[in-house]
């Protein structure tokens, strides 16, 4: 009798918490599970501990995923765990997939002695780095209770380990995986009309919301180097958030603002990316940035600082550059130099082919089945 062939057709009801399914990259990665990973013998739900669940649950609503809406209470919510509990029992949940520190927190304590598998994913780090002493006494007792941890990146499992106390061999890398991007090119020229960039302009761009982990002003102040030898440029970048009038305020007292272009917030970017001749990525800390692996998708060469999972995804002078974290000079050095004919073309090659060889959603798909078929 294959035995092994038995438990991976076993009927498994996975129920993801987190805390909500606002637009962020946590959430993309839970939308590609769900939508690349439910089959006959997988059956998914998502649990969201903070209301409002955003764009992202509407959209998996509406394929009929069943979801869960709790109210995290300031503080630690105990009357959360007993929710949590509910649910899992109730609905007979056979594995408990936490994404990020305090739905971990919260779901492993609710399945504790209970038939419920637990999982662990770390989706990234802030920056600077911290923990607590708490943390640290606690985690390897939360651990015991887990079936497996997971990370984003080994950067990401670095930190894991470090700050957070949990043993290195337990935690396994999943890279974060996503569909190419589907662009409309007539739109995308109508777009370039509509912002009226010069044909003779080389556009660099990035998509990220304004704040200061994001490190806008780093970039902004390498692009103003980049004109000087190289005024045939322009800058856009796609976004918003609390760091807005910072940015503007230093794109003033550049005196670029004739070479920026700031789009705000757009639900749907990929066209805007698809205008981006060069991606750049200015961060200051990083897990698996998804929007860089749309521009991969899309072949496009990368500029980005050496945080977190940016150096496992861009390979330096293989797909793009990989600069010093917080190096303005570096950052301005590595888009001029990769504005050479020969380099440009070699990296929007290779871009995509490092893409299609490792970050794909069936490659992450692939990947978290095997936990749920190892766990359960």
């Amino acid at each position: 009798m294959n035995t092994t062939f038995e438990k991976n057709t076993k009927q498994k009801n996975i129920l993801h918490i987190t805390y909500d399914m606002r637009i962020g990259g946590t959430e993309m990665v839970i939308k590609n599970i769900i939508q690349h990973a439910q089959s006959e013998n997988i059956e998914m739900s998502v649990l969201c501990i903070e209301s409002p669940l955003g764009p992202f649950a509407k959209e998996l609503l509406g394929e009929g995923i069943k979801f869960y809406e709790l109210n995290r209470q300031p503080g630690f919510d105990w009357s959360l765990i007993k929710n949590i509990r509910r649910i899992i029992k109730t609905n007979n949940i056979n594995v408990l997939h936490c994404h990020q520190y305090s739905p971990w927190v919260y779901g492993v304590i609710a399945a504790a002695f209970t038939k419920t598998k637990v999982i662990f994913t770390e989706h990234g780090r802030f920056y600077p780095d911290s923990s607590s002493w708490k943390r640290k006494l606690i985690n390897p007792l939360l651990n015991l209770f887990t079936d497996q941890v997971t990370a984003i990146s080994k950067a990401t499992k670095q930190a894991l380990t470090e700050f957070e106390n949990l043993p290195e061999k337990s935690i396994e890398v999943i890279y974060n995986g996503i569909a190419p991007l589907q662009v409309d090119y007539d739109k995308v020229q109508e777009i370039r009309k509509e912002l009226a960039i010069p044909k003779d302009h080389t556009i660099l761009g990035t998509i990220a919301r304004f704040d200061p982990i994001k490190n806008h002003t780093m970039m902004l102040k390498a692009f103003a180097q980049v004109l000087q030898q190289q005024p045939n440029t322009t800058l856009i970048i796609v976004g918003d958030g609390d760091e807005r009038t910072t940015i503007e305020t230093c794109i003033e007292s550049l005196k670029i603002t004739d070479k920026v272009i700031l789009t705000g917030y757009k639900p749907e970017p990929e066209n805007y990316l698809a205008l981006m001749d060069i991606f750049l990525l200015s961060s200051l800390s990083e897990g698996t940035s998804m929007t860089l692996l749309e521009a991969m998708s899309l072949s496009k060469p990368c500029v980005v600082t050496d945080a977190g999972g940016n150096p496992e995804v861009i390979i330096n002078n293989v797909n793009g550059f990989v600069t010093p974290n917080g190096d303005q000079n570096a950052f301005a050095n590595a888009i001029q130099e990769i504005r050479d004919p020969q380099i440009f073309t070699n990296f929007q090659d290779q871009s995509f082919d490092r893409y299609t060889q490792q970050f794909m959603p069936d490659i992450m798909k692939q990947g978290y089945i095997k936990v749920y078929d190892d766990i359960y």
